[in-house]
């Protein structure tokens, strides 16, 4: 459904022609960051509206940043139903009865956040610099991370492809993704252990 109600004018939003679009009328149901959040189109949103801007302008999570505008620098990275989007290519309408985490929504000693901000290691260097890449390396390597909990470093490499740093912190950052898998990995192996003892 959501394919077709991009592919609107905005006379037939406007003006629905017949059942179909009856969808429109209606409130927009969105979860961010484990909250919902209830729009009106129209009021609160239009049809051209991205999720982006929809996140950062009108909700206030500045986190994701924009950089290009255009798909190509993987700032704006999101997670929808836990897999990486990129939240300036799809319009706020698409998000209807999902689930969105920005990086605001994970906690402060999250493995991943943690690994990117210790990530010091001599020949690596550092996983940041400026920052306005990081929200959207976090972001896909969470989702990396939930399908591949012990990736190698070209899959590091090649989930990560879609993102541009400035500051060109490619080896940190594969650093740190790698160090997060270890200690993601370390937190499984105890827990079930534990579990194991009970």
């Amino acid at each position: 459904m959501y394919k077709s109600l991009a592919g609107l004018t905005g006379g037939q939003l406007a003006n629905p022609a017949g059942p179909e679009y009856s969808i429109l009328m209606q409130s927009i149901q969105i979860r961010i960051n484990g909250k919902e959040h209830v729009f009106e189109l129209n009021r609160d949103i239009t049809e051209s509206m991205t999720l982006s801007y929809l996140l950062r302008e009108k909700l206030g999570y500045t986190g994701l940043k924009i950089s290009c505008d255009e798909g190509a620098c993987g700032a704006c990275t999101i997670l929808m139903d836990g897999k990486a989007v990129l939240s300036c290519m799809m319009l706020a309408i698409e998000a209807r009865g999902h689930e969105i985490l920005t990086i605001e929504g994970l906690p402060k000693d999250d493995v991943v956040i943690e690994a990117f901000a210790r990530q010091c290691e001599p020949g690596y260097g550092t996983a940041l610099q400026c920052g306005i890449c990081t929200p959207g390396f976090v972001m896909s390597t969470k989702a990396l991370l939930s399908e591949n909990p012990n990736p190698t470093l070209p899959e590091v490499k090649e989930a990560l492809s879609g993102h541009i740093c400035r500051c060109g912190c490619y080896s940190g950052v594969a650093q740190a993704v790698l160090n997060a898998a270890k200690k993601t990995g370390q937190e499984f192996l105890k827990k079930n252990s534990k579990g194991d003892r009970s």
